[in-house]
């Protein structure tokens, strides 16, 4: 098999990746016990169901695909899996002892971009998984926004509200994660204070994405009646500083024009987030 077919069957985005490392021109097959676990590797969550059918497929037709490979920086005997890991995992519970692999030259990055890339093209990722390999591209490699977004082929409010997610609690979090509640249903979340009560009540009273979204409403006409004394403007900067930051704000202003902003953070990140913009302007 040459690798222009290989290259045709991993789709528009593993292809342009290869196309930019050192690739063995055939297929190898190496022993299932060579083969290890991809440390960038943003799926952690695998459907059991769907992974008996790939295995019972892989038992009858074998590995169509093959697995992408590199040397393992931690084990000189071992490959790392870049691309491939739901076949390995199917393979083995096939039965198989050897699968075919393309061994490439890949730093770390190329590895993440490779993860990621075939997990996002074939929609195998949850929001949080998706959202996490977002972020560690940002974190890590010193990608922005917009650099993410190119390389995904998404666009860059797609990257920014799977990023936004990741402020919700840990507890909504794996809700997310487990399906519980949808990516649509995690968007109103974001930036409520009661994210985990609601979450939870989604889930209860079993509601539909523009249910949840009247649900919350009632909560914030619940909250703004409480502040129905304050001044319009400051209750229109609230909103905007909210709208644009994801952090609960408060703003409590006397009539001698001396008062406080309570500012909420969710996590570590957000709270070094607010120091160093208050760092960088004064």
């Amino acid at each position: 098999m040459d690798t222009g077919k290989i290259k045709k069957g991993l789709g528009r985005g593993l292809s342009s990746l290869i196309g930019e490392t050192k690739s063995e021109i055939d297929i190898n097959k190496l022993a299932i016990s060579d083969l290890v676990s991809n440390k960038f590797q943003p799926r952690k969550i695998f459907d059991e169901e769907s992974l008996l059918d790939l295995a019972n497929s892989i038992r009858e037709r074998g590995i169509v695909q093959p697995i992408i490979v590199r040397k393992s920086n931690d084990d000189k005997s071992k490959y790392e899996i870049i691309a491939g890991e739901r076949r390995w995992i199917a393979a083995q519970k096939a039965g198989l002892h050897q699968v075919p692999v393309v061994i490439t030259e890949a730093d770390d990055l190329k590895s993440l971009e490779f993860a990621i890339v075939e997990n996002v093209q074939r929609n195998d990722l949850n929001a949080i998984e998706e959202a996490r390999g977002y972020q560690r591209l940002i974190k890590e490699f010193l990608y922005d926004q917009e650099k993410v977004a190119k390389f995904i082929g998404k666009s860059r409010s797609h990257i920014a509200n799977h990023l936004r997610l990741l402020g919700l609690p840990e507890e909504v979090l794996k809700l997310i994660e487990i399906k519980k509640i949808s990516p649509g249903h995690a968007k109103i979340l974001v930036g409520l204070h009661n994210a985990t009560f609601v979450a939870n009540k989604i889930i209860e009273k079993k509601l539909s994405v523009r249910q949840a979204e009247n649900f919350v409403k009632i909560f914030k006409i619940k909250k703004s009646s409480f502040k129905s004394s304050k001044d319009s403007n400051l209750l229109a900067l609230e909103s905007s500083i909210i709208e644009k930051t994801g952090l609960n704000i408060s703003i409590n202003n006397k009539k001698n024009n001396t008062g406080s902003i309570v500012v909420e953070y969710k996590d570590l990140d957000q709270f070094n987030k607010i120091i160093e913009i208050i760092k960088s302007n004064y």
